[in-house]
Parts: C-alpha cells; sequence; structure tokens
C-alpha cells in the first residue's frame, strides 16, 4: 500500500521490540503507547505525573490483556529527572532501544520557566527531549533505533532566535515561544539523522505532527493565567479538529513503517495537513530546511544542556 494512505491497519508487529513514549498519559501519546503496545512492543510510559500515567498504565492493561507495559517517571522540565530516568528506561528495554517517541510538550504557555531556568516551552519540548535522546544513545545504537519527535503545525510559524533562545530579552510571546520550540524538533530531527549517519551510528530520526487533534494540550496555558473561560472555549473548539486516535497517525507511522527515511516528516493526509484518515510523507517549512540553523541549534543546546545525542550514541560520556 501507497505511504499516502498508511494508517494503523497497516502497523507491522512489534514483538520482541521496545519502546519507550514520553507523555504517554494523555492525547496522542496515550493512543501512540496503546497501539504500539497492541502491536506487541514492549511499551514504557514515560510520565511526569505519576498518578495520571498510572490510570493509563492501568487502561492500557484494560484495552490490551497481555501488553508488556511499565511506568517510569520523567519531567522533561528538570534536566536532573532526565538523568535520572535514563539509566531506568535503558534498563527497562534492556540496553537495546528500538522505538524511542518523543511526544510530551507543552503549549502557548504564559512565561515559566524550568528547573534549570530555560523558557519552558523550549526546555521541555525540545531541550528535555534532546538531553534525554543523547542519555539513552547507547541503548538506541544497541537497539539500531528510530526516534521520533513530535512537532507542530506550528513550527510553520517558528523562528530561532540563537540569541534569545531563553525568552530573556524583550517581550515575551507565548505562540512565538511555542513556535520556536517546534521548530526547533524539526531541526533536532534532521540534525541528529546526519550526525547518526556521519558517525556510521544504526539510529534513524524521524518527525511527526498530528495536525489539529483534541487533546488536553491547549488547555494549561489559559488555566495558568487564571481564564478559565479560554479553557473551556478551547474544548469547544474540538469540533474543528481530529481525535487522537486519528492525530496518532503521524507519529504511529514515523514510529513503525519501515518505508520512512531518515528525518522524514510524517503529517495528516490532507491539504494543508489539519487532520485526516491517514498520514503521508510532509513537507517541512523552509525555516526547518536549514542545515545552518540546525547545526547552530545542535551546538546551542549541548551547551545548554551538557549532553551530546551523537557523543551518547558513540558510546562517549554525553
Amino acid at each position: 500500500m501507497s505511504p499516502a494512505s498508511w494508517t494503523a491497519h497497516d502497523m507491522p508487529r512489534l514483538d520482541g521490540a521496545t519502546a519507550v513514549v514520553t507523555g504517554a498519559n494523555s492525547g496522542i501519546g496515550a493512543v501512540t503507547a496503546l497501539l504500539l503496545a497492541r502491536a506487541g512492543a514492549r511499551t514504557v510510559l514515560a510520565c511526569r505525573d505519576e498518578r495520571k500515567g498510572g490510570a493509563a498504565l492501568e487502561r492500557i492493561r484494560a484495552a490490551a490483556p497481555g501488553a508488556d507495559v511499565e511506568l517510569v517517571r520523567l519531567d522533561l522540565a528538570d534536566l536532573a529527572s532526565v538523568r535520572e530516568a535514563a539509566p531506568r528506561l535503558a534498563e527497562a528495554a534492556g540496553g537495546a532501544l528500538e522505538l524511542l517517541v518523543n511526544n510530551a510538550g507543552v503549549m502557548a504557555l504564559p512565561l515559566r520557566r524550568t528547573a534549570d531556568g530555560f523558557e519552558m516551552q523550549f526546555g521541555t519540548n525540545h531541550l528535555g527531549h534532546f538531553a534525554l535522546t543523547g542519555l539513552l544513545g547507547e541503548a538506541l545504537a544497541a537497539g539500531s533505533g528510530r526516534v521520533v519527535t513530535v512537532s507542530s503545525l506550528a513550527h510553520r510559524m517558528g523562528r530561532i532566535d540563537l540569541a534569545d533562545l531563553n525568552a530573556e530579552h524583550g517581550r515575551y510571546d507565548k505562540w512565538r515561544a511555542y513556535g520556536q520550540a517546534k521548530l526547533a524538533n524539526l531541526l533536532f530531527t534532521a540534525e541528529l539523522d546526519r550526525r547518526a549517519k556521519e558517525a556510521g551510528v544504526p539510529v534513524t530520526a524521524v518527525a511527526a505532527h498530528p495536525g489539529l487533534s483534541a487533546t488536553e494540550l491547549g488547555q494549561a496555558g489559559p488555566r495558568m493565567e487564571g481564564r478559565e473561560w479560554r479553557a473551556r472555549l478551547e474544548r469547544a473548539t474540538r469540533l474543528y479538529t481530529q481525535p487522537a486516535a486519528r492525530g496518532a497517525l503521524p507519529t504511529l507511522r514515523a514510529a513503525t513503517d519501515p518505508r520512512v527515511r531518515g528525518g522524514e516528516l510524517s503529517a495528516p493526509r490532507a491539504p494543508l495537513e489539519p487532520r485526516g484518515r491517514g498520514a503521508a510523507p510532509a513537507r517541512r517549512s523552509a525555516a526547518a530546511a536549514d542545515p545552518d540553523s540546525a547545526a547552530a541549534l545542535w551546538d546551542a543546546s549541548a551547551r545548554l544542556t551538557g549532553v551530546d545525542p551523537v557523543a551518547g550514541l558513540t558510546g562517549r560520556p554525553a
């Protein structure tokens, strides 16, 4: 079947493989984890909130009896938590990790800082996953792993400001910050795939975006601002979105379709990619295809986190 019509029915069996899914307690991550587990993968839910993660674990066990699932606490907004979780995740994979789905994220928050002082959206959506990928590098290399990083349609409005990645200067715009973080996801994917190939490491990096999908993602920001009515309004806009089960298809295609090529972006199969009944390859914006920006962002991210993912992949200290 053509990749342009890929659906969950095209998923291969994943028996013997281990998958780690960040933010697997709800939305796209929860659907992704469930379908990977149903396909036979040992699936590790990496979640910040252990109560919500435990509830998601039980839902998967109820929906997929016999599924091999586990929960590991991971807070991507705290590099100490990322460093603590990484060896546990590698151990859960038996030292060889076939699939890492960098799914967790936050959207359009008022200005907040991570535990390490990073702007919350850039720190969580990009830097946390950048560091996690590096710290899992040896396990990914041992498993000839695939790294799937979930971006957004908002990458198209994103611009990387290397002089102010952490919103320390000028007026803060929550949507501009979100666009930058989602663009960073795609630049990271392209550069990780390029550097892994250059180093001769059998790791593939790909990306996906879910279009406009009905999840809880957009409600956190209004609630942080004390605007519950905006959170309710966000729920009302679900009339114009697709369910999470469809929104997860690009991620699942990126994760499991053997025809997906390194650096590729998967998206809903539809004009402008807001929603669709299948997943397909998609074009990234010109900014997301800029190799100079990708290299510069990589160097800045390695400096900020103290982790170099390719060093991790090749077994050097990350």
